[in-house]
């Protein structure tokens, strides 16, 4: 019996220990940068999805919701960035290096960001699907890009 206990208590450490292993470090920054962009970048998600989910008819399309999302990601695309400063670069951040050593490709990226977006919201406004989906792919397609670009992947 206490050799069962012991081997019980001895899987239970051991699952802590891993849980503690994967733990990702707490933005410990008097400001939050970390917090305040991440905070907006899962609001793009959860309002680009629902159009993402439309653009394959995979989810009937609502033109007044639709519209609505459109605007709302719209006025999302221009707040994360006052968030990478230059005291922006700490953990927890997945941000690369690239964001603070390339400002100018760094910005180019928001840019593009913000412009398919605008195009976006024109092509919801006319409520016509042909116009939509190759806008969202244009939107997810920028999101990609500047992942690919100034996002590390690899939780470091």
């Amino acid at each position: 019996m206490s050799r069962l206990l012991s081997s019980s208590l001895l899987a239970i450490a051991a699952a802590f220990a891993l849980t503690a292993c994967n733990e990702e470090a707490k933005d410990t920054h008097p400001d939050q940068l970390v917090s305040k962009r991440r905070a907006i970048f899962k609001q793009f998600t959860r309002t680009l999805e629902p159009m993402g989910l439309v653009a394959r008819d995979r989810k009937d399309y609502n033109p007044r919701e639709f519209n609505i999302s459109a605007l709302e990601l719209e006025k999302l695309s221009k707040q994360p960035w006052a968030y990478f400063t230059p005291d922006g670069n700490y953990p927890p951040t997945h941000a690369k290096a690239e964001v603070w050593q390339k400002p100018a490709e760094f910005k180019a990226a928001q840019d593009q960001y913000q412009g398919t977006v605008s195009q976006l919201v024109k092509a919801a406004e006319s409520g016509d699907l042909e116009r939509i989906r190759p806008a969202v792919n244009e939107v997810q397609k920028s999101c990609k890009t500047c992942h690919n670009q100034f996002r590390d992947d690899t939780g470091s």
